[in-house]
């Protein structure tokens, strides 16, 4: 962190010394953002050394872009995303603010209402393996698109189930985003059982170890390039049709994965606004 930034952060904890919660927030951010800096900027697998937050829940937004800009898709591509929330914090907002085509699958309401014309499509359902090929089948039909070059799936439970159930449909994007349960470190097998009216109690009985993750997708052809390494709660892989533009990423699991960090910053820029959203996806 430079030091104009660091009088920043220290002008505005002093700012805030009549508020006892408001001044310990910012010293952890503070603290946070400089250490996690530092453990970026040499941090053993160069992707994450691309790691920054724009609108993704943690620093997965950064690693996204370097991977599409080494897979030649930056400027263009279609996207699916399944469990988005209420549409202000997910792993491919940044790519519809790229200009992308795609859409999205959730249970929950949208915090803004989808400009008319849009190139971006949702669809608020509860998604199981009775639906998951078929709602991937119709996002595309609607947008009148073959494929999706970039996957993300966030279930917080069945995840693996249906990441297996997509991948044997055929679906082969050239990114997949997965969250993982890094609580298991490799090699650690663990999934929980499927289950199609499974909720996360947020306790540590949700979604699969990175290891589960990582064995379906070797079977299928994906190689695991990168944890982002604010939280340790995405995985990213890549088809092996474009492994050579990884070369430079270490081979081994244990290395590549990260620990669970959930103490992520209390605070980051300014607040998503439903207003910025609906205008990127216009």
């Amino acid at each position: 962190m430079s030091p104009s930034k660091i009088r920043k952060k220290l002008y505005a904890l002093i700012q805030s010394f009549h508020s006892p919660n408001a001044t310990l927030n910012h010293l952890h951010d503070v603290v946070l953002e400089d250490v996690q800096r530092r453990r970026i900027a040499s941090h053993v697998n160069p992707l994450s050394r691309h790691a920054r937050k724009v609108f993704s829940q943690g620093d997965e937004d950064g690693i996204t872009l370097e991977i599409v800009r080494r897979l030649g898709i930056a400027s263009s591509g279609t996207f699916a995303e399944f469990g988005v929330g209420n549409g202000l914090e997910n792993n491919t907002l940044v790519l519809a603010s790229l200009g992308w085509t795609g859409f999205w699958v959730g249970g929950e309401a949208l915090s803004f209402e989808i400009p008319a014309g849009s190139r971006f499509r949702y669809f608020r359902q509860w998604l199981s393996l009775d639906n998951i090929v078929q709602s991937m089948r119709h996002g595309l039909s609607e947008l009148g698109a073959a494929a999706a070059d970039v996957i993300s799936l966030d279930l917080d439970g069945n995840d693996l189930h249906l990441i297996g159930a997509l991948l044997a449909s055929g679906v082969a994007p050239k990114l997949f985003i997965a969250e993982y349960n890094a609580k298991f470190p490799p090699p650690i097998q663990f999934s929980v059982r499927y289950d199609p009216t499974h909720t996360w109690n947020g306790d540590d009985y949700m979604g699969a170890s990175l290891s589960a993750l990582a064995s379906l997708f070797s079977n299928h052809n994906y190689k695991l390039v990168c944890c982002n390494p604010l939280t340790g709660s995405n995985a990213f892989f890549v088809h092996r049709d474009f492994a050579e533009l990884f070369a430079d990423v270490p081979a081994e699991i244990e290395v590549l994965y990260e620990e669970p960090r959930y103490h992520v910053h209390r605070t980051y820029s300014h607040p998503t606004s439903a207003k910025t959203v609906r205008m990127f996806l216009e």
